[in-house]
């Protein structure tokens, strides 16, 4: 394929420097032009002894012996002059006109070498519309990958090692009977090391790996992707054992209409079926597994998933906060880390990071501690990275107002106190008033453990939280802002899936009107069909849940009235306060209150 190019870039560029030499040559050899009417008036002089006509131009040599050319618009009534004065005549006939006939006689010799290259291309796997496109790896190719760099998803990788074993020894299991399963899917949320893990099962195995994506089978030409479905499985064969890896194989894997399909639906039908085929056309003496990777198995066609063609089907999840710990001590490797890291803090603190996440969070603290010209990597740089990673990036040179800024520290107070005092609510980590992102001011809350189950109390009092910014506005400034809609808009998510999906709203009862989909891109819940006066209850029900909330919270920010003031007076002149400066801000408030408490005894038991 290589070869070809270079011929065919060498056969263009001779061809432009043949039309450039060309040009250069006629304009050098083209006489000076004559007027035709000092033409007429040489020639009644009988200064002109030969020409040359060639249609109306016409060239030639006078009597001083110069060569002349020009153009005229009759010829038939210049003979009879040309005749009379005895100038000798040659002609011949006209040719094509200026740079046409040179483009008519270049362009079927441009069109030929162009389908001679496309042909050799093809013939070679490499063409421009079919082809080949698959990325080989052999065992040789590169570093390998093992099951050493993938760390987090335990019960995954237990799970595939037994198709290692099926490369490395088929013989093992084929003599009681068992058959070599087929193909896997690995299914799960972006990031999540789909894509490395399929790596390290062939550099475990030891075997060649061809690497494709879904949406390289698919072109403009029908007919294409079912072209490069044979040729993959066709080289695979050859090389057996070996594995085929299709990354998003929903691309060209999709639920087939059941109609008639047209254009690109109809070229990734055809691509579905040769890759159908394929799979079920195996010889028991062929040792090829296909393993697949998506993010949404639920539009993949049932006859892609049966057993016989995808025999096993393994969900890889986000890490739980071992297997963050784990992933952080692979990533951690390559960079020079300060002795004082505390891994497990790290990996506690990143609740919901993907594999992806945790690898792009290790890079930016690198990054950020090489801005400050520092010998290695702190905690202080991890803690700035997930910053920017989870809230955006502080936009110091943002003009607050001095108005602004205290709405903004008595709604982030808001919520912290909200936070802070409630039972079954997620640690406070940090409050901050710096605009970072699309936010003027954030509280963010990290949880103690990776929860998978969350109570009616844990729920209602997020709804508190999220609306205690906003309450807390309203009892200071007696005044409503725009700066909640964000928090309206979860707040009202969440009432909502707690009443249609949960089913934990005493009027409604445990009915789901909402369903969670089986897919891994992010929330993707799918109302179900119900009448218009459920509809109405359940507005109704949301609407009340809100309300109780939002009630409960102003009670207890007026409660507290007084710590409300102190949390935004420290907000206004440190903008940002840790976990550590919290609890000290609550314990005085509470050591002031307790005091406050005893003295009324004393008072009460001296007036008794």
């Amino acid at each position: 394929m290589k070869n070809n190019v270079q011929i065919g870039l060498w056969l263009l560029l001779l061809t432009g420097l043949g039309i450039i030499v060309y040009n250069i040559w006629l304009r050098e050899t083209t006489y000076p032009p004559l007027p035709y009417t000092q033409f007429l008036s040489e020639l009644q002089q009988n200064k002109i002894l030969r020409v040359h006509l060639q249609g109306g131009a016409i060239s030639g040599e006078d009597s001083a012996g110069r060569d002349f050319t020009t153009y005229a618009p009759e010829i038939s009534t210049l003979m009879p002059l040309l005749l009379a004065h005895g100038v000798e005549i040659t002609a011949e006939p006209p040719p094509y006109e200026g740079a046409g006939g040179l483009a008519a006689t270049i362009l079927p010799l441009l069109l030929i070498m162009g389908g001679w290259f496309l042909f050799s291309r093809n013939r070679s796997g490499g063409t421009a519309f079919t082809g080949n496109r698959s990325k080989r790896f052999t065992p040789n190719s590169g570093r390998r990958i093992t099951f050493d760099d993938v760390a987090g998803i335990a019960e995954a990788r237990q799970e595939l090692q037994e198709v290692v074993e099926f490369l490395k020894n088929p013989e093992r299991f084929s003599r009681l009977g068992g058959r070599i399963p087929k193909g896997v899917l690995l299914q799960g949320p972006p990031g999540t090391g789909k894509t490395l893990l399929a790596k390290a099962i062939a550099g475990e195995a030891s075997v060649p790996f061809y690497s494709m994506g879904g949406s390289d089978f698919v072109e403009m030409f029908v007919g294409v992707g079912a072209s490069r479905v044979r040729e993959l499985f066709t080289e695979a064969k050859k090389n057996a054992p070996c594995i085929i890896f299709i990354d998003e194989i929903d691309a060209i894997g999709g639920k087939r209409s059941g109609g008639t399909a047209s254009g690109g639906g109809d070229e990734r039908e055809q691509t579905l079926n040769a890759l159908l085929v394929e799979m079920d056309g195996f010889g028991s003496e062929e040792t090829v597994i296909v393993l697949a990777a998506t993010n949404r198995p639920d539009i993949l066609d049932p006859a892609l998933l049966r057993p016989g063609r995808f025999d096993r089907q393994v969900t890889i999840p986000i890490p739980d906060v071992k297997g963050r710990l784990k992933i952080l001590e692979v990533h951690i490797k390559k960079i020079r880390a300060a002795k004082s890291l505390n891994l497990p803090e790290i990996a506690r603190s990143t609740p919901g990071f993907s594999g992806a996440d945790i690898a792009n969070l290790v890079n930016e603290a690198a990054l950020m501690a090489a801005r400050r010209n520092k010998d290695a990597v702190e905690m202080e740089d991890f803690d700035n990275a997930k910053d920017k990673i989870v809230m955006g990036l502080e936009r110091k040179n943002v003009v607050m107002s001095e108005e602004n800024r205290r709405i903004t520290a008595y709604h982030e107070a808001g919520h912290a106190i909200v936070a802070k005092l409630l039972p079954e609510t997620d640690p406070l980590h940090k409050v901050t008033i710096i605009p970072r992102g699309r936010a003027m001011g954030l509280t963010q809350q990290l949880p103690i453990d990776d929860r998978l189950t969350y109570s009616r109390e844990y729920i209602t009092n997020r709804i508190k939280i999220l609306m205690g910014g906003r309450i807390a506005e309203e009892l200071i400034f007696n005044r409503l802002t725009t700066g909640a809609s964000n928090d309206i808009l979860s707040a009202t998510e969440i009432a909502t899936r707690l009443v249609c999906e949960w089913g934990m709203s005493e009027t409604i009862g445990p009915v789901a009107y909402m369903q969670e989909q089986a897919g891994f891109l992010g929330n993707q819940s799918a109302g179900r069909p119900h009448s218009e006066r459920t509809a109405i209850l359940i507005d109704r029900e949301v609407k009340r849940i809100i309300s109780d909330c939002c009630d409960e919270t102003r009670n207890l920010l007026r409660q507290h009235n007084r710590l409300l003031h102190q949390l935004a007076e420290v907000l206004l002149v440190n903008e940002t306060v840790d976990a550590e400066e919290l609890d000290i801000v609550f314990h005085c408030y509470l050591k002031e209150l307790q005091k406050e408490e005893d003295m009324k005894r004393q008072h009460r038991c001296a007036i008794a």
